[in-house]
């Protein structure tokens, strides 16, 4: 009885249809049909050999249908009817019934062909069968890039085969006749077992057996076709072709099963991996880092201060070269620091690792705080080294005051201890007496006058001594010898002043010439003394109102030269009036006046050389007022600069504010403009370096103050450093921003909405919302907030308890559940593949499997597996996979 068998629509149909006749003309062909015998009895026996059994002829070994029911069982893994053992024709048609019956329940459509035609031995129907058969359960469930069946299985053909010259794989019946497309599908997959190279398309025979014995000895796919029939046939048999290589097909698709499941391990591997050595980088970049800050600290926190000036310009110009060329790569260094820790910490969220900590003492907030603690040092540091230079500069000045006056001193007290100790007035007529008295009152008028001098020598010592000079002790000795001498003048004077009004009542008269000579000579004498010191003292400034206030005292000292030079003709006329009266009356005087030491030629003397000294004081001045105006300029120089410099960085840092949290644009965008905005502000770099340079001139001219300005080059640097750090964290975090939109498959548009949400929350317009403002947004995008869930989401996005939520933090949160990312279950199962559905993996699969140094990482890194069902070197691969993730998949 023929038999039509319709189900539901078919997956194949339209192929169907085309084969409905399954090419009843063709199997006229002897050829074909001798191919098909060949091909499909192989293909049955590659199936039927599993239950221990074959075939040697298809339509005789199918008629009583046990073999063909046995045949579907083996191929579906299902279980058929319990046949019929019975010998008669009607147990044979009810077995092959129910073997066409579990064919048409797969859904396949069986026209034209009936248990009668089996059972019979019908050659041409027991072939199409077959045919069926292997379409069903060889190629149906074929699928290459959303094709099946037939187009998928000569879809992947011509994927293997695309980079083999000489292959061009268009059907299933000439495209293999030259051998090279069997041999290439085996090389693609098992190259160590052809040399590819070595085969020629003119030699089909060699290139068809090749592939035959190769895939039959080391795939274990029977041979099921002859080279001959294939090579002297126009055109071969497309069914017995596609039954063959799809037998290439299911071999191979359980090695792309493993392989895919070693790529997905070498991925979730090679993440590891990449994470831990910016863990490592980090780590060392840390402590190279807090090194560096750990060594400078105590060099900047030395305040051993040096004797001499030289000394400590050379400590300044070593804090100069500090500036310039140690601290700014570790500036560098620092903002790459931050860089790296927050790019690995959005890699970790992105791969759903847990986030890295860093080592006790490596965090972050250590470094950020040790940084703080260097440059309260450095400042500290550089005001100590000013402070110190204006210190010795002022120690120089004194101690060289010091030395003039007490020279002018010293030269004044030397003579007098003897003169005061002379015993003259013993033998002195009554005359010569009353001289000496005159003469003695006259050197205590002068005494007198010296006592300023003396106590400003001391009060100069006692400030040295104070300002820590190191050359104290040899001016305290000198400043004591002066005290002492000093001393012993008064009591020397004291005794030699009673020794005279002792005898003053011997002596009767005196040269009251003379006496008004000393009287007005001695004080005209200390006043040029006094003018001379003053006209060689030596003077510091640091302003020209300073230098134009030395000026004017010195031309108000000028006006006083004609009351003067009146005064030295008065005492001049005074020693002519004696002179006259000596030649007029012939007095007889022995000696010089008796009451002064001082005579005409030395008051001319000084007298000239006060003169002298006028116009040098002038040229001095004029030379220190000359430099003052070019400290002046050097000044409005630096100021002008400055005051165009400083709001500069200022207005940067408020546009780069801006641009982060405006939403202009695509987030490239965003970034070519930020690259921008750091490529303009890298390209200011030399006006820096030329404020820099001005700032030098500054300080090797020893200017301290500005008036113009209220920058210092201290506030330029520390705003030039911030910028620069601004722009490259701002780029960082636009950078991140990419990382997380790409990886999680965030659109343009709902990263322009979640900006756009941040923005209306980020109230206070710093970049970040505060815990409540982060709650209210929530809301307001429909979550239903409880205290606790509040809090697991908090934890989630303020990790470290800040108060505070960035924006990073605000899109890895709205996209972390959706991510499409590894889980330790796939990585798991992946594993599972390797091992060939055991619960432990061994060793050598992992090394067969696995690139080599991967596999050895899962090797050193697998506890050893503790199950009752391991074998000896078992690995436990389910808790390495867990481990990969952290506690958050256990």
């Amino acid at each position: 009885m023929t038999r039509t068998l319709t189900s539901r629509t078919s997956w194949n149909d339209v192929y169907m249809q085309q084969e409905d006749s399954w090419d009843r003309d063709l199997l006229l062909d002897p050829a074909w049909e001798k191919q098909q015998r060949k091909t499909f009895t192989a293909w049955c026996n590659s199936h039927l050999r599993k239950a221990g059994t074959q075939i040697d002829n298809i339509e005789e070994d199918f008629r009583d249908g046990l073999k063909l029911m046995l045949l579907l069982e083996v191929i579906s893994g299902e279980r058929l009817a319990k046949p019929e053992r019975g010998k008669m024709r009607v147990h044979k048609i009810s077995n092959v019934n129910k073997a066409l019956d579990f064919i048409a329940g797969k859904g396949v459509k069986l026209v034209s062909i009936g248990a009668e035609e089996i059972v019979d031995g019908n050659a041409k129907m027991t072939l199409g069968m077959i045919w069926t058969i292997i379409l069903r359960f060889a190629i149906q469930d074929i699928s290459v890039e959303e094709t099946s069946a037939k187009e998928g299985l000569l879809l992947w053909c011509q994927r293997k085969t695309a980079p083999y010259k000489n292959v061009n794989i268009q059907n299933f019946h000439i495209s293999w006749k030259d051998g090279l497309g069997f041999c290439a599908l085996i090389h693609r997959h098992r190259p160590e077992l052809i040399d590819y190279g070595k085969l020629r398309k003119d030699d089909p025979m060699t290139n068809l057996n090749t592939a035959f014995e190769v895939a039959e000895k080391y795939l274990d796919i029977p041979k099921m076709l002859d080279a001959e029939d294939i090579v002297n046939t126009l055109r071969p048999d497309e069914k017995a072709v596609m039954t063959y290589v799809s037998c290439y097909y299911h071999a191979f698709s359980g090695k792309q099963k493993a392989e895919t499941a070693a790529n997905r391990i070498c991925k979730v591997l090679a993440v590891n991996q990449e994470n831990e050595q910016l863990m490592e980088d980090y780590e060392k970049l840390a402590s190279d880092l807090l090194e560096w800050i750990r060594r400078t600290v105590p060099w900047l926190e030395n305040r051993a201060p040096e004797n001499t000036m030289q000394a400590m310009q050379q400590k300044l110009e070593d804090f100069r070269d500090y500036r310039r060329q140690h601290k700014p790569p570790k500036v560098q260094e620092k903002c790459q620091l931050e860089i790296n820790f927050n790019t690995l910490q959005t890699k970790l969220r992105l791969s759903n690792r847990p986030a890295f900590m860093p080592s006790e003492g490596k965090m972050v907030s250590d470094i950020s705080n040790a940084w703080g603690g260097l440059e309260g040092a450095e400042k500290g540091y550089e005001e100590w080294l000013l402070n110190e230079i204006r210190r010795l500069e002022r120690l120089d000045h004194l101690a060289e005051k010091f030395r003039q006056k007490a020279a002018i001193h010293e030269a004044w007290t030397h003579g007098k201890e003897e003169m005061l100790q002379h015993r003259d007035y013993e033998t002195a007529s009554l005359s010569e007496i009353k001289a000496l008295l005159k003469k003695h009152e006259a050197f205590e008028s002068d005494l007198a006058a010296h006592q300023d001098r003396v106590e400003q020598i001391a009060a100069i010592a006692q400030e040295l001594n104070e300002l820590d000079y190191y050359d104290s002790p040899s001016v305290n000795a000198r400043c004591q010898r002066i005290c002492d001498q000093w001393d012993g003048l008064g009591n020397m004077t004291q005794k030699r002043s009673e020794a005279l009004q002792r005898t003053e009542k011997l002596l009767e008269t005196i040269d009251q010439l003379y006496l008004e000579f000393a009287k007005r000579a001695a004080p005209f004498n200390n006043w040029m003394e006094g003018a001379m010191e003053d006209l060689q003292d030596t003077f510091i400034v640091h302003t020209i109102e300073e230098i134009q206030g030395l000026s004017t005292a010195h031309e108000q000292f000028k006006a006083t030269l004609p009351e003067a030079d009146k005064e030295r003709q008065a005492i001049l006329g005074i020693h002519n009036e004696i002179a006259k009266i000596v030649q007029t009356y012939h007095v007889n005087i022995a000696g010089s006046n008796p009451y002064t030491a001082i005579d005409p030629q030395e008051v001319n003397a000084k007298w000239d050389k006060v003169r002298q000294l006028v116009p040098q004081r002038d040229q001095a001045l004029i030379e220190e007022h000359a430099r003052q105006q070019n400290n002046e300029r050097l000044r409005r120089q630096f100021a002008n600069q400055a005051n165009v410099i400083g709001p500069w960085i200022q207005t940067k840092m408020e546009e780069i504010g801006r641009i982060s949290i405006e939403m202009h644009g695509t987030l490239e965008d965003q970034l070519t403009h930020l690259r921008q905005y750091e490529k303009n502000i890298v390209n200011y770099k030399p006006k820096i370096d030329q404020l820099e340079g001005d700032h030098q001139l500054i300080q090797e001219a020893l200017i301290f103050d500005n008036k113009h300005t209220n920058y210092t080059m201290e506030h330029i640097r520390v705003g030039w450093e911030q910028l620069l750090t601004t722009i490259a964290r701002t780029i960082n975090e636009i950078e991140n921003q990419i990382l997380t939109r790409d990886a999680k498959g965030i659109s343009q548009e709902q990263m322009n909405e979640f900006r756009a949400s941040f923005n209306h929350f980020d109230r206070k317009r710093t970049g970040m919302m505060d815990a409540e403002d982060y709650k209210t947004c929530l809301i307001s995008m429909g979550y239903s907030l409880g205290e606790a869930e509040f809090s697991r989401i908090m934890s989630i996005v303020d990790p470290n308890r800040m108060g505070v939520v960035t924006f990073q933090a605000f899109i890895d949160f709205m996209s972390r559940e959706t991510a499409d990312t590894d889980t330790a279950d796939q990585v798991m199962a992946s594993f599972k593949v390797l091992a060939g559905d055991k619960s432990y993996i061994l060793a050598d699969e992992l090394r067969r499997e696995l690139p080599p140094d991967q596999a050895e990482y899962c090797i050193a890194r697998m506890a050893p597996y503790t199950g009752p069902d391991g074998a000896p070197g078992a690995l436990d691969y389910m808790s390495f996979s867990t481990a990969l993730y952290g506690e958050s998949d256990l």
